[in-house]
């Protein structure tokens, strides 16, 4: 198995069994390999994409421009996502997507896809529940705007990203790279740059979150989680027949 494909069989391998054959059927799918830098586009709003996007190293956002230009950061995706799947039937995507810093990342023709799902009904059943898992963290991501406190809704979102990086061995301890600048938290939190730094300084002065150079550490998991309420049943990370 090449290191290209492995971030896609670890995900894939969180939510049950993946055969050798299997393995051998992704490994075969034709891709092209791809470099972004932050605030360059992957794919635009309106774009008719022939080809899904598979993060292999670093962060991919999705996002939605308003008309008055505010940018709200509707998902991200790390390594061993697909970012855009559903533009395999959708057509027209509804959203950009983005890097959010330097990202690596793997392009599938939807035609090689198709077929994919045309013979291999099991790789297909654990690619549409990656598109569910998806929408079950949307939906968290709306009742956090919505309802919790933002120091909460912060915490919550701290322990969503650490939980899913950790599930592939994508953190040190309890730390994890994270390039997001203020504002962008903004924008995935739903909050203006100053509220994004305020509600950050208070989790700081709590002693649960020390977020320097571009990494963020937990340092209390368990009291974070404890006060937002997080319980990651939503991600769905047992292993089990699907």
């Amino acid at each position: 198995m090449s290191v290209a494909i492995r971030p896609l069989i670890d995900a894939l391998q969180r939510y049950d069994a993946v055969t050798a054959e299997e393995q051998a059927v992704i490994e075969a799918l034709p891709r092209t390999e791809r470099t972004y830098a932050n605030g360059a586009d992957i794919v635009s709003e309106g774009d008719r994409p022939v080809q899904s996007c598979l993060v292999l190293e670093g962060y991919a956002i999705r996002t939605q421009v308003l008309e008055d230009g505010e940018r709200q950061i509707t998902a991200i995706h790390i390594a061993g996502d697909f970012v855009d799947l559903p533009s395999l039937l959708l057509k027209t995507i509804d959203h950009g997507v983005a890097p959010l810093g330097p990202c690596r990342v793997a392009l599938f023709p939807h035609d090689a896809l198709r077929q994919l799902t045309d013979h291999q009904p099991h790789l297909t059943r654990l690619l549409w529940l990656s598109t569910l898992v998806d929408a079950a963290i949307h939906r968290n991501w709306i009742a956090g705007m919505g309802r919790r406190l933002a120091i909460d809704h912060l915490a919550h979102f701290v322990c969503e990203l650490y939980t899913r990086l950790q599930s592939r061995g994508l953190v040190d301890g309890f730390s994890f790279p994270f390039p997001a600048t203020q504002a962008e938290l903004g924008d995935i939190l739903g909050f203006s740059t100053v509220h994004a730094n305020r509600t950050l300084q208070d989790l700081r002065k709590l002693g649960l979150v020390r977020w320097e150079a571009g990494r963020i550490t937990v340092e209390d998991y368990d009291e974070l989680a404890a006060r937002s309420g997080f319980n990651p049943a939503y991600l769905n990370l047992q292993r089990e027949p699907r």
